[in-house]
């Protein structure tokens, strides 16, 4: 069986708390994109087995979907192994959550593959114990996710919005991100509900004239390039222009085909990482 495994941007990222055990609370809007890496997986007799189109990528268990596969044959008392062929678009270290939707998609699969028939919401509350992210991954489209993004509610379907992004030629971890964000000195908070709000009517401008990820506070200051890209995205003519997750990669909305394309293509000049694409 085969799938697409889509990757996400955040629309707007707050963080509006912190537990006892170091996560921080979150309030994220989630939007899938049609920028997608393609998993196969097929039944074999025993051992999991993971090849990609990508050398750099881990074939072990290091990689999320090893760990989902081995995750979802304990959990439903699976005997077979599984081969899983990941050919990666999705850039890695990115911010665009391309090992968590890798993992997701491992488990939606093997869910029909092997006719265990379990809900969404099963498959979700599995997911979390890879990561934050993989419980949206499962849902997918327009989501708002809250706590560490394990609670999950669908929006309305904010697709079609024409969109550029760019992956400096360097990754970020989004744990040392975390760790390095100060809560104490965060001020400018987004306001979600008026982005949902805005995204409800459709209204693209509303929506990137209040877009914010509270994350930029720390990447940016790291890696300046990431403010002459939005610089120049916006140069371009985007309308809007934000880093995704903890970065480093940076997106841009835009109004017009034409001036998204001329984008597209000065930045292909400068990053090797450049991709135009829509929301889905």
């Amino acid at each position: 069986m085969r799938s697409k495994a889509y990757a996400k941007i955040n629309i707007s990222l707050d963080i509006i708390g912190k537990r006892a055990d170091g996560y921080h609370l979150l309030e994220m809007i989630m939007q899938s994109i049609d920028l997608y890496d393609e998993i196969t997986i097929e039944k074999q007799k025993e051992d999991i087995t993971i090849k990609c189109n990508k050398q750099y990528v881990p074939t072990d268990e290091k990689n999320l979907a090893y760990k989902a596969a081995k995750l979802f044959k304990e959990k439903y008392n699976i005997n077979d192994g599984v081969y899983i062929y990941i050919k990666k678009n999705i850039p890695v270290c990115a911010g665009l959550a391309g090992g968590s939707t890798d993992g997701a998609t491992v488990l939606k699969i093997m869910n029909s593959l092997f006719n265990v028939n379990a809900s969404n919401e099963e498959l979700m509350e599995l997911g979390l114990k890879l990561g934050a992210d993989v419980p949206y991954c499962i849902k997918g489209g327009t989501a708002l996710c809250e706590g560490i993004g394990e609670k999950v509610t669908e929006l309305k379907n904010f697709k079609d919005k024409i969109i550029v992004l760019v992956k400096p030629p360097f990754g970020v971890s989004t744990r040392s991100v975390y760790q390095e964000f100060n809560i104490e000195k965060a001020r400018n908070h987004p306001d979600t509900n008026l982005i949902i709000e805005a995204m409800e009517k459709d209204d693209l401008r509303l929506v990137c004239s209040n877009m914010k990820n509270l994350l930029e506070n720390v990447t940016l200051r790291k890696h300046k390039i990431l403010i002459n890209i939005k610089e120049e995205m916006r140069y371009y003519g985007s309308i809007g222009t934000m880093m995704s997750g903890s970065g480093p990669t940076v997106f841009a909305f835009f109004d017009d085909m034409l001036k998204a394309q001329r984008c597209f293509e000065k930045m292909k000049e400068k990053y090797n990482d450049v991709f135009i694409t829509r929301t889905v």
